[in-house]
């Protein structure tokens, strides 16, 4: 790997006392599928919300391209490429399917806030909205309501929502948590064509995603990274066995 979308350099967290992230160093190259895997409360979220600018970090650094993201509000990280979704849906559910994919294309075509502007009779928007949609297979479901989608086709609008400003370090938390195994694949599939070519970065519980999906795992336990490597190695690797892929592949059967 020769070029990082993003770069975590000695990257920690503390809430008081209590330290959550702890000396976490990472890489992720330009295009790059990366899974983060760990038990519940070893610090993916709040890693997550590092990265993002929603917590300030205690120390280090996070770098988007090579820019510190230091001090740097989320919209402002949106702005500078990197798009992020949430373990909840996070939809306008009264608006239509077609208003919410709009909304998100508004900054990135240079519609700033201006309450004069017509955006109905915007083509570009227009046109861009139903490109997106079409991507994420929701096209015949343009005028619906988006809180009438079924859970799948909501967390597929939610992804349509996270590329649409052109984004292309993209997270995804949780992408198919509580899903059936269609519409876990569906999700899966949608996730790999939309992300082609962009960075990606996912925090993902189901073992068959994470190994199906992702170039590279890192394991996250108790906030340090214990391991980070090609699916087949971190799945041999006793650490991760002993702390946490044994269990969780056991799970799943």
């Amino acid at each position: 790997m020769t070029t990082a979308a993003l770069e975590l350099i000695d990257l920690r967290k503390s809430f008081g006392k209590t330290e959550i992230i702890r000396g976490v160093n990472l890489a992720v190259g330009d295009a790059e599928r990366h899974a983060i895997i760990g038990p519940n409360g070893a610090g993916k979220s709040t890693l997550f919300n590092l990265i993002t600018g929603r917590f300030p970090q205690t120390s280090g650094e996070v770098r988007l391209h090579g820019n510190n993201l230091a001090g740097k509000a989320p919209f402002e990280i949106n702005r500078m490429g990197l798009s992020r979704s949430f373990q909840i849906t996070n939809i306008f559910p009264k608006m239509t399917v077609f208003e919410n994919v709009r909304c998100s294309l508004l900054w990135s075509l240079g519609y700033k806030y201006n309450f004069w502007s017509m955006v109905g009779r915007s083509p570009d928007l227009t046109e861009g909205a139903e490109q997106i949609l079409d991507q994420i297979n929701l096209l015949n479901r343009r005028d619906l309501p988006a809180g009438t989608l079924s859970y799948a086709e909501q967390r597929a609008l939610e992804i349509g929502i996270t590329i649409a400003g052109g984004a292309d370090v993209i997270m995804l938390d949780e992408p198919t948590a509580g899903m059936s195994h269609s519409e876990t694949d569906y999700i899966v599939e949608l996730i790999r064509t939309v992300t082609e070519g962009k960075t990606l970065i996912m925090v993902e519980h189901d073992m068959g995603v994470v190994f199906g999906l992702a170039d590279r795992i890192s394991v996250l336990v108790y906030g340090e990274l214990i391991a980070t490597g090609r699916p087949e190695d971190v799945r041999a690797d006793p650490k991760v066995q002993e702390a946490y892929l044994g269990a969780a592949l056991e799970a799943e059967h």
